[in-house]
């Protein structure tokens, strides 16, 4: 985020400042915001932080209250997996195709560059590098931020199981945020 932050605070000084810029800032910037989508969902799950409402499922009993919890954990490794590989589902009678491990690796063997991210002159030189940074080097990210994601929502699954969590989410950390700091304006 803070990549991001600076990338267009100077973007913007230069562009009204100086009448000049970079032509690839805003590609960088959106590239940077997909792989902080895509990290982010998977430390997410990790610290419990994704919001959710369970006003409806607190209602049935503790073992259900469970299931379904492990359950909601388990959907999250579905959703991951659909969106890594697709082809699979086929075998359940879905036509689909495709997935991040198919888009990228078609990426990479296609080698087109990015739009408007450039190297810069010197890495060029260099590397003898094509002038135009490679769409798989940034779209490495769907994949690997998936597989990611997969792997958090079993460990949480994995720890919904065995007692250590109670749930995915974090529904209920304004209730915790106030009785810890119940006491802080009494003077």
């Amino acid at each position: 985020m803070a990549a991001m932050t600076i990338v267009s605070f100077t973007q913007v000084v230069a562009r009204y400042g100086f009448n000049s810029g970079w032509g690839g800032a805003l590609e960088f910037t959106r590239i940077l915001f997909a792989w902080m989508i895509l990290f982010g969902m998977s430390y997410g799950v990790k610290i419990g932080s994704h919001l959710g409402v369970d006003a409806a499922i607190r209602l049935f009993p503790k073992p259900l209250f469970h299931a379904i919890a492990i359950f909601g954990a388990l959907c999250g490794v579905a959703y991951a997996v659909i969106l890594i590989y697709s082809d699979w589902l086929q075998y359940l009678g879905i036509g689909t195709r495709g997935g991040a491990v198919d888009y990228w690796s078609k990426m990479f063997k296609i080698g087109i560059g990015l739009d408007d991210l450039r190297y810069p002159d010197l890495i060029q030189e260099l590397f003898g590098t094509q002038e135009r940074v490679q769409r798989w080097i940034a779209y490495l990210i769907l994949p690997v931020g998936l597989a990611l994601f997969a792997y958090r929502c079993l460990q949480a699954a994995w720890a919904i199981h065995t007692g250590e969590r109670e749930m995915m989410i974090a529904a209920h950390e304004a209730e915790d945020l106030v009785a810890e700091n119940k006491d802080v304006l009494k003077d």
